[in-house]
């Protein structure tokens, strides 16, 4: 497939990358030349410097026979022009928009983006993708990771192991044996720095990062089996009230199990404009890392502390200080991968990467096949993918012993066409229908999508 990516910063790098090394022909535009510098030099791309809302250089980069567009610059009206370009100019038959700006994505305004006005196939937008990231975070705090599949009826859920885990050194074949009617499955482990999908064999060890596939209603005995027993979020700080912030309050209000939110924001008219549009929640000026606006917020008695600012620094800071004077629990949203590694040494529980977010949702609409979903794992090492089996599929008929699945590969849920959920086994038949969720290394995705389907198939 032909491919060309807009932008060539973390987000249409990331995805650069991804499908660079699936045998894709990928082209990448940008006006800086030093990223296209970056990405022709680290990935099999095809480099264009310019401006990709120009039609002569979206033609010097294949657009008269590319078979989709990615608009990720960082400017929405660049994204906007360049699928109306794409399609006006090109005929290219699918284009993806990567917009920030809420006005554009008011329901009001929905018929901007029909096929005779901007023609836009899929819009992708960061700070909702976020939100939602920062709602399941919040659902599921004892957590590293969290995604939810099958429409919110089975989820993965990253958990880190500590010398108190009841299940160390338990081959995994056993805990299934243990935990017989427990509907989960783990799928990945992190090792140090490998990662890798089990064998029955494999036993857990402290210090190791699991990933575990198991269904909504089992996802919190799941965690006590692994030594995480859930609690009930009571009292959450927010600190941010930017689009993102003021997302997660407004959702955290429509629940039925009432949290009491205090919001934290340096800005004074983005206070003011916070306190107006909430109705429970309080919103208090003044800056997160200062400890005596944190003390006014009682983040001592919080049980969560979620930093959802647009700086790092301000982030990870805030969430030391919180943890310091006793939340018990701490989140930051974190732009720079670098900063990554320093969650630990700094004692914060979570992290919440955009960039992740944006690439997993933009990926779910490239794949081929019955791609229903995706969410890559890591820095894109492995990908958890929601798929229908098809009929022409070489799954479909076999049982997961005979499927031949590559090893980087594991079925973590099966959704029968009724609707029924399956706790995978050997000896569970595949058939056309239904509804995949499995976790797959990178080196393994490309094997995966030809067992899922026999042509390309658009939806």
């Amino acid at each position: 497939m032909k491919i060309i990516i807009c932008g060539a910063g973390q987000v249409g790098w990331q995805i650069a990358r991804q499908l660079a090394g699936e045998a894709n022909e990928v082209s990448i535009v940008d006006s800086n030349p030093a990223l296209v510098r970056r990405a022709t030099d680290t990935l099999e791309v095809q480099g264009v410097i310019g401006f990709a809302s120009h039609p002569s250089v979206l033609e010097e980069a294949g657009a008269r026979d590319a078979d989709m567009i990615i608009a990720a610059t960082h400017a929405d009206e660049v994204n906007m022009i360049t699928c109306q370009v794409a399609h006006s100019v090109f005929d290219v038959t699918r284009k993806i928009a990567r917009l920030r700006t809420q006005d554009y994505l008011d329901p009001r305004f929905s018929n901007l983006f029909r096929r005779d006005q901007l023609p836009i196939d899929v819009i992708i937008n960061p700070e909702q993708e976020v939100s939602r990231a920062a709602l399941r975070r919040i659902a599921a705090p004892s957590t590293f990771d969290v995604q939810d599949f099958l429409d919110g009826r089975v989820q993965l859920a990253g958990i880190a192991l500590e010398e108190d885990c009841p299940v160390l050194s338990t081959p995994l074949h056993q805990l299934t044996e243990l935990f017989s009617t427990l509907k989960a499955m783990v799928v990945g482990v992190r090792r140090g720095e490998r990662l890798f999908a089990p064998e029955p064999r494999d036993q857990l060890f402290a210090g190791d990062q699991v990933y575990v596939i198991a269904q909504r209603e089992d996802l919190a005995r799941t965690l006590q089996v692994f030594g995480k027993p859930q609690t009930r979020q009571e009292r959450l700080v927010l600190i941010g009230a930017g689009n993102v912030g003021l997302s997660v309050a407004r959702a955290l209000e429509s629940q039925p199990d009432r949290v009491r939110t205090r919001m934290i924001e340096r800005d004074r008219g983005r206070a003011e404009r916070a306190a107006d549009a909430l109705e429970r929640t309080i919103v208090l000026h003044g800056d997160g890392m200062d400890d005596a606006m944190l003390a006014e917020a009682e983040v001592e008695r919080a049980d969560v502390v979620l930093a959802l600012t647009d700086d790092d620094k301000t982030n990870l800071l805030s969430c030391v200080r919180a943890k310091a004077m006793g939340c018990r629990l701490a989140i930051a949203l974190v732009n720079d991968p670098s900063m990554v590694p320093l969650m630990g040494s700094l004692g914060i529980d979570a992290h919440i990467s955009p960039r992740a977010t944006t690439v997993s949702s933009i990926l779910r609409h490239v794949r081929h096949g019955r791609v229903r979903s995706i969410y890559a794992i890591g820095d894109g090492e492995a990908e958890v993918i929601e798929a229908q089996v098809l009929s022409t599929s070489s799954l479909a008929g076999r049982t997961i012993a005979t499927a031949d699945l590559p090893e980087g590969v594991l079925i973590g849920a099966i959704m029968k066409p009724g609707g029924t959920l399956v706790r995978p086994r050997g000896n569970t038949e595949l058939t056309a229908g239904d509804v995949l969720v499995l976790f797959a290394l990178k080196t393994d995705v490309p094997a995966v999508e030809r067992l899922l389907q026999v042509s390309v198939e658009w939806f």
